[in-house]
């Protein structure tokens, strides 16, 4: 049997999510009767949540405070997440969403602020320690951007290099090039970031290998670009492929992605080829679409449905 591994997930942004939902049941009708849930939001806890389902021990790094933040490392510790809290004097940003007309309206944010210099140090430690110590690190990106600066990913993602670390970067923008200058193990970007970021012009298998080739050149172990419903490509040496999923019913395409990182961190933090952890990843992209909850699944269902990925090796 496979070990489980620990995951460390660097997150930024933790975002307190609140959603109203369609009463069901006898009182449905009443008034103003309604469904309020909360729930953990942001890449980091989205990506931290789908390793934990996947079995794996996980360590969660990142800014919380205020009232906002403190529901949110409740939340999390109370899910059997290990949470290793900077403190954030802005507080942790929030969203009120109403979904009782079938689709989602924002009503209310909060939005991040950026952390201070001090917060900003206080996180990088953390990082670096819980990172180098666990099997493998994931560093997700800040909401917005202007949060933490990209020179905070380049530093981190050298030296924990430099450690030993086997690095997994769910990035875009300046982030993902100076993380990317730095050689990780796997960097997994969208479609439409790679273009963002201006390392390709347009959205063609074509046109995205050769930026993924140019990634390669700098470092980068692996790259994996997904790209929304059509099959994700990844860039390995020179060899590239397309990883197909059968199509299914979208109830909500957002965690798709992030839930694709924490399984190809699982997978990579249990010794598995990087072929092997993609496919595992598009597995759990792929299943994750069909649920209400960001990050979540089973991993009996995401192993099994792993075996109808197919992975096509390209000229």
């Amino acid at each position: 049997m496979s070990r489980e591994p620990w995951v460390c997930v660097v997150a930024p942004t933790s975002i307190l999510m609140v959603e109203i939902e369609r009463a069901e049941g006898p009182d449905a009708g009443i008034g103003t009767h309604a469904e309020i849930h909360v729930h953990r939001g942001g890449q980091g806890l989205w990506v931290a949540s789908m390793a934990q389902a996947l079995g794996a021990r996980v360590t969660v790094c990142g800014p919380f405070g205020g009232e906002t933040g403190t529901i949110l490392r409740q939340s999390a510790a109370s899910a059997g997440l290990e949470v290793t809290p900077v403190a954030y004097a802005e507080g942790n940003p929030a969203l009120v969403h109403d979904r009782r007309s079938g689709e989602r309206e924002e009503i209310a944010s909060m939005p991040a602020r950026a952390l201070g210099r001090h917060e900003a140090d206080e996180l990088f430690g953390a990082a670096l320690v819980a990172g180098t110590e666990a099997n493998v690190c994931v560093l997700t990106g800040p909401q917005p951007a202007s949060v933490l600066g990209a020179g905070f990913f380049g530093r981190l993602a050298h030296d924990l290099l430099v450690g030993g670390t086997v690095l997994v970067a769910d990035l875009s923008g300046d982030a993902a090039v100076a993380v990317a200058e730095q050689g990780p193990t796997v960097l997994k970007m969208a479609h439409d970031e790679v273009i963002g970021a201006g390392l390709a012009k347009e959205d063609t298998v074509r046109d995205l290998r050769l930026a993924a080739e140019a990634l390669i050149r700098q470092g980068v172990g692996t790259v994996v670009i997904s790209r929304a419903d059509q099959p994700t490509l990844t860039v390995r040496d020179h060899s590239a492929w397309l990883v197909h999923a059968p199509p299914l019913t979208s109830v909500d395409h957002r965690g798709a992605g992030d839930s694709m990182t924490a399984a190809i961190a699982v997978a990579l933090g249990r010794g598995a080829p990087v072929l092997d952890a993609v496919r595992l990843g598009v597995a759990a992209g792929t299943l994750n679409v069909t649920r209400r909850g960001l990050g979540t699944g089973s991993r009996d269902e995401i192993e099994r449905f792993s075996t109808k990925v197919r992975i096509e090796e390209l000229d």
